[in-house]
């Protein structure tokens, strides 16, 4: 079956071309750079794409059967909006999608995008307006919607247990999450690539409050774990000041404000993997 995948090079991305490849799909990945993914070599056709530009989206689709797209925007930037990356972008590719005849379009989007408040969050907002448009259409669609990976939580944690303290949002101590593996994850979406119709909140077998991830993570690296405890309002503000805005961290700020305030725990648990595990290793290497 030949396969497209947008966004085939960020993490989540790099784990579905492993699937699809190892499965022996004619896959097509696009993103704006290619990177090395192992056990990939010669098992697919790289094709750059910017998903803002219409034009350089002409003819990917043609011939393929199912789309898989994790186009998002992750990370601060002072060029573009979580609008016109996960909407328009995500929008435009779809367009290419309908002008190829293409049967599936799957879309990897974020679990509570759909919740009142999340409207104020572009990075959710962008999503759940993806999610209604594509509803709306012919195209069989299926919407992923995930609580979090294992590695963004270590990601961001990281530079809190190096400083020997972490911040959390006071009175949300208990908010929890079952972040699920990247790997396990992009299994599950090849394996459901061709249902009809269906939406997925997704998440791992394991369900911590943010609190106790925090103490996983200093327990993991042998420190002691210091935990402040920070207002709700203060998020809102930093998120506002001149300097954030400038540096195009603005969302990120808000988002970053959602999910320690909101639990997030998907309904359909997947893998094998243990987050607990998973913590021990990436602390417990600069443990010592």
């Amino acid at each position: 079956m030949k396969v497209v995948l947008a966004g085939a090079f960020g993490n989540l991305g790099a784990e579905i071309l492993k699937c699809l490849c190892a499965a022996g799909h004619e896959v097509v990945a696009a993103d704006l750079k290619e990177r090395p993914v192992e056990g990939t070599q010669g098992k697919y056709r790289f094709v750059s794409i910017d998903a803002t530009n219409p034009e350089s989206l002409k003819g990917l689709c043609d011939g393929a059967e199912v789309v898989i797209t994790t186009m998002g925007l992750t990370g601060a930037s002072t060029r573009f909006t979580a609008y016109d990356i996960d909407y328009k972008g995500n929008m435009n590719l779809y367009a290419e999608c309908k002008r190829a005849g293409v049967k599936k379009f799957n879309y990897v989007s974020v679990i509570s995008c759909d919740q009142p408040g999340a409207e104020k969050v572009p990075m959710l907002h962008a999503k759940y307006m993806v999610e209604q448009e594509i509803k709306q259409q012919p195209m069989d669609w299926v919407i992923y919607r995930p609580t979090g990976y294992f590695y963004d939580i270590a990601k961001v944690f990281k530079p809190y247990v190096e400083k020997g303290e972490m911040r959390l949002l006071r009175h949300y101590g208990g908010v929890k999450a079952n972040v699920v593996d990247c790997a396990d994850f992009a299994a599950f979406i090849v394996s459901h690539m061709c249902d009809k119709n269906a939406s997925y909140n997704v998440g791992g077998k394991e369900t911590y409050t943010y609190e106790q991830m925090a103490k996983m993570c200093f327990d993991a690296a042998g420190k002691p774990c210091k935990i402040k405890w920070a207002p709700i309002w203060l998020f809102g503000l930093l998120a506002n000041l001149p300097k954030i805005k400038k540096a195009g961290k603005h969302d990120i700020i808000l988002f970053s404000r959602w999910t320690l305030s909101h639990d997030l725990v998907g309904d359909t648990m997947i893998g094998d993997k243990s987050f607990a595990q998973y913590l021990k290793d990436y602390f417990g290497k600069g443990a010592k």
